[in-house]
């Protein structure tokens, strides 16, 4: 089955890209999660589209994406979650919590989906988190989660 991705599925490839899949993954897991969209002639316009959107958003070289990674490590990142009396947070840390405290501690805007929490966050204390700045260049964060 061929395929044209819309979203970054590990393993297989970045939006925009054309893969081919056996069938029962395609059918039953990409296509039902909007992960992908069938492979047509017309869908060209659609890959170029998707192609050229993820060109603007990503870092165009492994230079800059480490001056990226360098500024990211140094920043401290402090963030703010709801907690009981315990330590246990009310719900989880997300990327995209994440990527706004990054932010707002002065380092450069990282996209939510570039964010990889490697266990959930769900208690107050200090955690690393990595950033996929390139496919060849990680940042590797140091978030301290507080109560807020």
């Amino acid at each position: 089955m061929k395929l044209i991705l819309t979203q970054e599925v590990d393993g297989l490839g970045e939006p925009g890209d054309v893969v081919e899949v056996k069938d029962g993954y395609g059918r039953n897991f990409l296509l039902p999660r909007s992960l992908a969209t069938p492979w047509t002639k017309g869908g060209e316009a659609q890959v170029t589209a998707i192609q050229r959107a993820r060109r603007s958003r990503e870092i165009a070289s492994v230079e800059e994406a480490q001056t990226v990674r360098a500024r990211l490590q140094e920043t401290p990142v402090q963030l703010q979650a709801k907690a009981g009396a315990s330590g246990r947070l009310f719900g989880a840390v997300t990327p995209a919590d994440v990527a706004t405290a990054l932010e707002a501690a002065g380092a450069p805007s990282v996209d939510r989906r570039k964010v990889v929490i490697g266990q959930p966050i769900k208690s107050l204390g200090s955690y690393t988190v990595q950033v996929r700045l390139h496919p060849d260049v990680t940042a590797s964060v140091d978030v301290e989660v507080v109560a807020g």
